[in-house]
C-alpha cells in the first residue's frame, strides 16, 4: 500500500482531468513528469469497483504522480465513505465526486451528470465522505442538465453541497443531454458559458470555483485565472501533452522542463514496468501526441502504433520512433 500521504491540500491553479481510457497510472507518470505543479486526476473509479474488485487494483499509484486526486464514480453514500476511507490510506491529496458524467452506463448506476437533479443526495454523499477523512473532497458537475439548465438550478445545486462542507466546485461550464447524446457528442455539442461559471464565483466568492471545458492553451488558461481560482485542462492535454511542459513557468513561476531529460526517464521507466510485466503498447498509447505540430509527429505516431503493440515488443521500439523526430537523442 502506499504510504499515506500528509501534504497540504494540493494547489489547483492548474489540474489535468479524470478522461476514462487515458489518464491511466502510464499516461499520469508521464504528466508529471512535464509539470511538476499540475494536479493530476485518476480515471473515474466507481464504488462498486473498489469495494468489490480489489482495492490495489484500482488505488495503486507511483508515489511521483502527487499531487494526485481519486475520482470517484457513486451515489450511496456509505459505499462512497469506504471509498473514502480508503483513498486516505492509500495516500490521495483529493476525493472528487463525479457528477458530470452523461453516459447511459453511469446514469444507469444512478451516478454522474444525472445526480444534479438530486443535490440532496450529493450533500449527503459529501457529509458521510467528509466524515471519514481529512483528505480534501470536492466535486465535479455541469452548468445544468438537459432542460434543467437555468442558472438558479446551478445555484439550487451548490447550495447544498458547499453546506455540506464541500468547499471546491469543479464546473464543466456545458450542461448535458442525458438523452440522445453520446459522451463525445457531450463534450462539444452544448455551448460552452464561461460567463456563467464567472457568475458563480462571483456570487460565491467564498467557494474555490475551477473551469473546465474546451480550453486549448495557456493563453485562455490565464485568461480564466483572471476570474476564477484554477482551469482544468482535459483533452488537450492529452493529445497535446508538450502543453504541460510550459505550465510550470507559465502559471506557477518554476522552471521549465528539460524535454530531453524527460524523454530519456520516460525511457527508464519503460524498462522499469516491463521488467513488472506491462505492455509498451499501454504505456507507448500516451506518447503518441508528442510532437503534434511538429516535424516527423507523423512518422512517430506511425512507428509506434505500428509496432509498440507487437509481442515482445521493447523499449528499443520507443526508442526508435524518438530517434525519428530526435536523432541525436541516444547518440553516445
Amino acid at each position: 500500500m502506499t504510504a499515506s500521504n500528509t501534504t497540504t491540500e494540493p494547489n489547483r491553479r492548474f489540474s489535468v482531468a479524470p478522461m476514462l481510457d487515458w489518464t491511466d497510472r502510464h499516461c499520469r507518470y508521464f504528466h508529471r513528469l512535464l509539470s511538476q505543479h499540475a494536479l493530476l486526476y485518476t480515471e473515474m473509479v466507481t464504488t462498486g469497483a473498489i469495494l468489490h474488485g480489489g482495492a490495489e487494483r484500482f488505488l495503486l499509484f507511483n508515489e511521483a504522480e502527487h499531487p494526485l486526486a481519486l475520482q470517484l464514480g457513486g451515489s450511496d453514500p456509505q459505499a462512497l465513505a469506504e471509498c473514502a476511507r480508503l483513498a486516505e490510506q492509500w495516500g490521495y491529496d483529493e476525493i472528487n465526486l463525479n457528477v458530470g458524467c452523461p453516459s447511459d452506463r453511469v446514469q444507469n448506476g444512478m451516478f454522474g451528470a444525472c445526480l444534479m437533479a438530486d443535490p440532496q443526495l450529493v450533500a449527503q454523499c459529501v457529509t458521510a465522505m467528509k466524515a471519514v477523512t481529512s483528505v480534501p473532497v470536492t466535486v465535479k458537475h455541469r452548468i445544468g442538465i438537459d432542460d434543467q439548465d437555468s442558472y438558479e438550478f446551478l445555484r439550487r445545486f451548490i447550495e447544498p453541497v458547499a453546506e455540506a462542507g464541500c468547499n471546491t466546485f469543479i464546473v464543466h461550464a456545458r450542461k448535458a443531454i442525458l438523452k440522445g447524446l453520446s459522451p463525445k457528442q457531450n463534450r462539444e455539442i452544448p455551448p460552452l458559458d464561461y460567463e456563467r461559471v464567472y457568475t458563480l464565483k462571483q456570487d460565491y466568492p467564498e467557494l474555490e470555483i475551477i473551469i473546465n471545458g474546451g480550453i486549448k492553451t495557456l493563453e485562455e488558461c490565464q485568461q480564466h485565472l483572471q476570474h476564477l481560482d484554477g482551469v482544468m485542462v482535459g483533452r488537450e492535454a492529452y493529445q497535446n501533452p508538450l502543453m504541460l511542459a510550459e505550465v510550470d513557468q507559465a502559471l506557477f513561476g518554476g522552471d521549465a522542463v528539460e524535454l530531453e531529460a524527460m524523454l530519456l526517464q520516460i525511457c527508464d521507466y519503460c524498462e522499469q514496468q516491463l521488467a513488472s510485466g506491462a505492455q509498451l503498447g499501454w504505456i507507448a498509447r500516451h506518447l503518441l501526441g508528442l510532437y503534434q505540430g511538429q516535424p516527423g509527429a507523423r512518422r512517430f505516431r506511425r512507428y509506434i502504433s505500428e509496432n509498440a503493440f507487437q509481442p515482445g515488443a521493447d523499449v528499443g521500439v520507443l526508442k526508435q520512433a524518438l530517434a525519428l523526430v530526435k536523432p541525436d537523442l541516444f547518440a553516445a
